[in-house]
């Protein structure tokens, strides 16, 4: 069972001290799971990018961190807006592909840092992404 200082949190994200807020906790979160630090880091990084693309395209949304703790802990990330949405999503996996001039690496990037990566979005409706990360014991 997840002790109460694990519980599940939820960040409106509506600026950037919201972002990092959130990514702060993320960190403390995974820490006290378990996690190494770069492996608490790669959760911290996917959160700041999932956070500064609610901000650049929906302007603002949610950041839900939950930790688990059964036989193979973990720790889940919900990313959700009411933003445009993605209109070409396996594009935006693929890496490089932006329509805010920037380097288009966020969503990739978090994508390779994390376990389980899905994404739910419709045009005009806004995004939900859910990333997990495993926490992988040494024997």
């Amino acid at each position: 069972m997840v002790s109460p200082r694990l519980a599940s949190r939820t960040w409106s994200i509506e600026g950037m001290v919201d972002v990092v807020t959130a990514r702060r906790c993320g960190l403390k979160t995974a820490l006290s799971l378990g996690f190494s630090t770069p492996e608490a880091t790669k959760i911290a990084v996917v959160i700041s990018e999932l956070g500064r693309n609610i901000l650049l395209y929906a302007e603002r949304g949610l950041i839900t961190v939950s930790p688990h703790s059964d036989t193979l802990p973990y720790i889940e990330i919900i990313a959700q807006d009411h933003g445009p949405g993605i209109e070409d999503v396996e594009r935006v996996l693929a890496g490089g592909y932006t329509t805010s001039g920037g380097l288009g690496k966020g969503v990739s990037g978090s994508r390779r840092l994390m376990d389980e990566f899905e994404i739910e979005t419709a045009v005009g409706e806004g995004t939900k992404i859910r990333a997990v990360k495993r926490l992988y014991r040494r024997r």
